[in-house]
């Protein structure tokens, strides 16, 4: 197996088994309304599309096999993250910004290290694909669908603190980081 092939079979796995777990949520009781959402999503989109533009393409420049193994286990490891979380946070998942039923501020797991693991796991996985890729429309690519997570990221916050409690989550958000796991100095 080269490393590309675990890549493409990583994200075709992780794209095809994030669909099939949509169908166990619980019921959205409120959605977000804002143009924000829209505009996360076409920055997202427009990114992945970059990466993957170049596909079965030669990279632009050399990428030595050791670091295509390290990139590519690096895109996994970011996989397992988004799974981890996606597992903790169970039925209130959703791949809009809603308030789910029963909904409440998860503290634990991969939450007590990030806000949004998911969103760390995935731009982790991005940018080791981009890197991968080695070809500059992947790495604007990249920074493109990082800077629309974090758009999201954002927006999803503050939609949270309205629904959830203004100050039972601003006490979560000077507790935990929004994306890098980093201690808070």
């Amino acid at each position: 197996m080269h490393p590309g092939q675990l890549l493409a079979g990583t994200w075709i796995v992780w794209v095809v088994s994030w669909i099939v777990a949509g169908f166990w949520s619980a019921r959205t009781e409120k959605r977000a309304t804002t143009g924000v959402e829209l505009l996360h999503r076409a920055i997202t989109i427009l990114g992945f599309l970059l990466i993957a533009f170049h596909i079965g393409r030669p990279p632009a420049w050399p990428v030595g096999n050791a670091a295509s193994w390290t990139l590519a286990f690096l895109a996994v490891a970011g996989f397992f993250f988004t799974w981890w979380a996606r597992t903790h946070l169970g039925r209130f998942w959703s791949s809009a910004i809603v308030r789910k039923e029963g909904h409440q501020i998860i503290k634990t797991g991969p939450y007590a290290l990030v806000r949004h693991p998911i969103y760390t796991g995935l731009i982790l996985a991005i940018l080791a694909t981009a890197a991968s890729r080695a070809r500059p429309t992947s790495l604007a690519g990249a920074a493109l669908a990082t800077i629309g997570l974090w758009l999201k990221a954002r927006t999803e916050e503050r939609f949270l603190a309205k629904e959830l409690g203004a100050e039972a989550y601003a006490e979560y958000r000077r507790r935990v980081p929004m994306l890098l796991p980093l201690p808070r100095l």
